[in-house]
């Protein structure tokens, strides 16, 4: 059994954030297997959908090569202006991340075919097999899709393994994750 993830104080910070909001962040395990997936790609360029409080931006730009840079993508000013907060209060330099205001499915379409290593699902739920389609354009080959409790959307989980530009697996705590070909 793996030993628990031990958050610094800036994760701390953005988690207390987020529940006094009432915005769920990622757990921690979900958190570390973000970075995980940043450093194995060596990405440089990652998408996400949901900025909530910048829980898991912190996490993947942790992941992330140095000069790397996250969008960010939510539809909640507070959230974002939280994220900003906890973004700065990590030391995360501004030119690493930009933070897009709108509805991801109104933005992802004007986001370059091909120019993402990750792209990384938290929100909407209902949209996750509309994501799953902008995001099979959006990455680069071997480019990884990551949903948050992804796997527990059947419809989403059969429509992603049965995609055969892409190779799934559900990852810890019920994420979804597919590499695409």
């Amino acid at each position: 059994m793996a030993p628990d993830v031990v958050e610094d104080d800036s994760l701390s910070a953005a988690r207390v954030r987020a529940a006094a909001l009432g915005c769920p962040a990622i757990e921690p395990r979900v958190g570390a297997a973000l970075r995980f997936l940043a450093t194995v790609l060596r990405a440089r360029a990652v998408v996400e959908i949901g900025t909530g409080t910048g829980v898991s931006a912190l996490y993947l730009l942790r992941g992330m090569v140095p000069d790397g840079v996250l969008t960010s993508i939510d539809i909640a000013p507070e959230l974002q202006a939280e994220a900003k907060r906890a973004l700065r209060g990590a030391g995360i330099a501004p030119g690493r991340t930009r933070l897009i205001m709108g509805r991801a499915l109104d933005v992802l379409p004007r986001l370059t075919d091909g120019g993402y290593d990750l792209l990384f699902v938290d929100a909407a739920r209902a949209d996750y097999a509309a994501y799953h389609d902008e995001a099979v354009r959006l990455l680069r080959p071997g480019g990884v899709l990551a949903f948050a409790d992804g796997a527990g959307l059947p419809e989403l989980v059969r429509g992603v393994y049965a995609d055969d530009r892409l190779v799934p697996l559900v990852i810890t705590d019920g994420m979804l994750a597919a590499a695409k070909v």
